[in-house]
């Protein structure tokens, strides 16, 4: 084949990929209808129709549940998972990071390294930073996860190295962690209509998704998933940082509730970018679950079409069209767990 023919068939298998092309693929023609608004209204009508006569209590593993705010609806999934963070011998890692003690820079660090304080311990031998060093020894081994987390976040040397943060949760209970995502009405000053949380426990991830029955119980949505968290708690989200946590925290403004939501965040987001992407076509949560875990979801509803099928619920008092909004909130949080181990795996 000559070098004009292989060019050729490079540029048909280029252009088979655009829809705008003159032979689209088959595989490109069934993306553009799954991108298109037509085939969410049909994709909801279908719903309805498989749906028809189904009440909330007929999904699997859903039932009420009380809160102090009155009822809503819950729904458990229970899956096996090998979930494992290794031991990383972190501590002994920070004591090599001299630029966590105030006015030393990457400059000053390797002075210091090249005359043999190569560890913030060895410091306390050192006429001018030994006072310091031993302050930030006998400190350090005093802190809780979420005063070191704040201790690498704040540092502007560690800020340039993400690693470090994932490097840490070896430092605290996986059961700690808290995988969280939320669906809404939209993007600011609307209810909440679902919130998910996964937790690991032993060799089982339980998935715990608080739905929103009518627009009156988001208080008690809220507060179901507010019982979840303790001190020891670590949110664990997917842009969570920018848009869940503060989401949450408004509605719990507006509906004159308190909750203590200032927990230590692993926003994965800001990792995935830093370790992927120049590996992947983007860090979007499903283009990560494709390209790194092998996982295409199907019959799932993207966030900007899931306010047009709650309200269709709402009025036409059918379940079909929430159940795969249910279904594609389950899988953002389990797979933030597949996320986190496979990059603390990657930075270790």
């Amino acid at each position: 084949m000559s070098q004009y023919e292989e060019h050729e068939m490079y540029l048909k298998r280029v252009l088979s990929n655009s829809i705008s092309s003159q032979n689209p693929s088959e595989d490109t023609k069934r993306k553009a209808r799954k991108l298109s608004s037509s085939y969410f209204q049909d994709y909801k009508q279908n719903l309805l129709k498989e749906y028809e006569g189904k009440k909330l209590t007929d999904i699997t593993n859903s039932h009420v549940v009380s809160t102090s705010y009155g009822d809503t609806l819950k729904i458990t999934e229970k899956e096996k998972i090998d979930f494992e963070i290794k031991d990383n011998d972190f501590k002994s890692q920070i004591n090599s990071n001299l630029k966590l003690l105030p006015k030393i820079g990457l400059k000053t660090e390797q002075n210091l390294k090249n005359k043999g304080f190569t560890t913030i311990e060895s410091l306390k031998n050192h006429d001018k930073y030994c006072d310091i060093a031993s302050k930030f020894i006998d400190e350090i081994d005093e802190m809780s996860f979420g005063e070191i987390i704040d201790l690498l976040d704040n540092n502007k040397y560690s800020r340039k190295c993400r690693d470090n943060l994932l490097k840490s949760i070896s430092l605290t209970d996986c059961e700690n962690f808290k995988f969280m995502d939320i669906e809404t009405l939209g993007l600011s000053n609307v209810p909440i209509i679902l919130i998910g949380v996964a937790e690991i426990k032993g060799s089982k991830i339980i998935s715990s998704q608080y739905f929103l029955r009518d627009i009156y119980e988001e208080p008690a949505v809220i507060e179901a998933y507010l019982s979840h968290l303790d001190g020891d708690s670590v949110h664990v989200t997917f842009n969570g940082k920018s848009f869940d946590v503060p989401f949450i925290k408004n509605r719990c403004l507006s509906n004159r509730m308190e909750g203590n939501l200032d927990l230590p965040h692993l926003d994965l987001m800001y990792f995935a970018k830093n370790l992927w992407r120049d590996e992947l076509p983007n860090c979007q949560l499903q283009t990560i679950e494709k390209e790194v875990f092998g996982i295409e979801r199907e019959g799932d509803v993207p966030g900007q079409h899931i306010p047009d099928y709650y309200n269709t619920y709402l009025s036409e008092k059918n379940i079909g069209p929430i159940v795969p909004i249910i279904e594609h909130n389950r899988q953002d949080i389990v797979s933030l767990a597949s996320f986190l181990e496979r990059m603390y795996e990657d930075v270790n």
